[in-house]
């Protein structure tokens, strides 16, 4: 399989748009790179840039291996992906407010309305209720691979809580630290803002007849995988990080513990999976949420990002619909690409995964960062087994897709520099009629040789993604 390289074209030039790198690459002696290389793993341990990997033994958390070759995007490149991601988010969102609402694409059979209803991320009790500017998903993380030239497709849509911008504005950070002289060179678009304009979103969602809202971090805790992040944006932001123990609602309005009294809050950034959020409505055993704050939302009081039941629009057995979504809401063809997709709940769709598993990967639909997959070209035997049994006992709750010629770029290893595989994951602001992101988004790189997983928690690292400006 060939792979396109983000870096190197095929007769062995240096794209153009790397050319400065690569002449300050080849200008740099290797006892320097090696230095900051080490410069950078001691600032990441000393600001605690760390994620926790369930289940794992020794360590409980990981640095996240950041490498010093940035991805390098070309403005047109960007400008094309960023309208992209623009008409697909605004269609999920479309999306969303339709199936807890009139239900027209289903009406319309453009999506089988048992896949909806029947979805354990579809949350009947927010059916007719009303968000503000008509928002689901505030804040989307959109997983994009590119195979060739100008050809990306998205991966997946990432509208609960997707994790990484953190890492995104510190690897920038750290690469501006390490090498202002890069920065001097090259016209990067900048990324620093971005805990501004998510303050902006989050303000400007907040309910009717609010001027001046209070708007809070809500995180499941210390023990959380996304803990650094949750502590890293409400400082960003400037806003306070509660707990559930934190917030108490009275009256169908959500109050914050202070050291003054109780101070309403307007706005709740939360981090917390809809199961855990309310036990008085989902799992009556979670210690994370909020007791009442269901109805103080349903009455309009407070703001939640994302809403209740964003989930039924990423999840994996939704994804192949949502080219359909694009040209129902919007009239438009899309302008992303959607990697072919096989359901495995039909037949005969079943039957053709069935016979190809070695050369496809396989995607639990309600799975997420790398677990319950197949890559079949890079599976034992007895994995193919396992994933035939399981795909026989539940077709439905699998997908399957062609394995794509995902590009690599080059990138430090222990052998020195070699190519490594990876994704892009732009974040995607709305509010309102109003869809934002910042250039670029985070790099996500697969550090083991020919592995197409680039999740943290599957050992992938990152990388700072520089979008030229013109």
């Amino acid at each position: 399989m060939n792979f396109y390289n983000e870096m190197i074209d095929a007769n062995g030039g240096v794209r153009a748009h790397y050319q400065g790198y690569d002449e300050w690459l080849k200008a740099t002696p290797p006892e320097r790179i090696a230095r900051k290389r080490a410069e950078a793993d001691l600032a990441f341990h000393r600001v605690g840039i760390t994620f926790a990997v369930y289940g794992e033994e020794a360590g409980k958390e990981r640095l996240i291996p950041f490498d010093i070759i940035p991805r390098i995007i070309p403005s047109a490149e960007w400008k094309a992906m960023q309208a992209g991601l623009r008409q697909r988010v605004k269609a999920l969102n479309m999306f969303l407010h339709d199936i807890y609402h009139d239900q027209e694409i289903l009406k319309a059979g453009k999506i089988p309305a048992e896949q909806i209803l029947n979805n354990a991320q579809y949350r009947p009790i927010m059916k007719g209720v009303d968000v503000p500017g008509g928002v689901y998903a505030h804040i989307a993380g959109v997983d994009i691979v590119r195979a060739g030239a100008g050809e990306f497709y998205v991966l997946e849509d990432n509208l609960r809580v997707p994790s990484g911008v953190s890492y995104m504005l510190e690897d920038r950070k750290m690469m501006m630290r390490l090498f202002p002289e890069l920065f001097a060179k090259h016209k990067v678009a900048p990324v620093q803002h971005y805990p501004d304009l998510l303050l902006e979103k989050l303000r400007a969602v907040a309910p009717n007849g609010v001027s001046d809202p209070t708007v809070v971090v809500l995180t499941p805790g210390a023990y959380n995988s996304a803990y650094f992040e949750h502590t890293f944006l409400a400082q960003q932001m400037g806003v306070e990080l509660v707990e559930g123990r934190d917030l108490f609602v009275k009256d169908e309005v959500v109050y914050m513990q202070t050291t003054q009294g109780p101070q309403r809050v307007d706005v709740i950034y939360r981090r917390i999976d809809d199961d855990f959020l309310d036990p008085l409505v989902f799992r009556a055993d979670s210690a994370l949420g909020v007791p009442g704050i269901l109805r103080a939302y349903q009455a309009g009081n407070v703001t939640l990002a994302n809403a209740i039941g964003t989930g039924v629009a990423d999840d994996k057995s939704i994804y192949p619909y949502v080219p359909e979504m694009i040209r129902f809401y919007l009239g438009e063809e899309p302008t992303l690409n959607n990697v072919p997709t096989y359901m495995c709940r039909k037949p005969d769709e079943l039957s053709y995964v069935l016979a190809n598993l070695p050369k496809l990967v396989v995607k639990e639909v309600h799975g997420a960062g790398g677990y319950g997959m197949l890559v079949g070209p890079a599976a034992s035997k007895d994995e193919i087994e396992r994933f035939r049994q399981l795909l026989i006992a539940k077709p439905d709750g699998y997908i399957a897709q062609p394995t794509l010629a995902l590009s690599n770029c080059p990138t430090f290893v222990e052998s020195g520099i070699a190519p490594r595989h990876l994704d892009l994951r732009p974040f995607v602001l709305s509010s309102g009629q109003c869809v934002n992101m910042v250039p670029g988004g985070l790099t996500r790189v697969a550090l083991t040789e020919g592995s197409l997983v680039v999740n943290s928690s599957q050992g992938g690292g990152t990388k700072d993604t520089w979008i030229l400006e013109d």
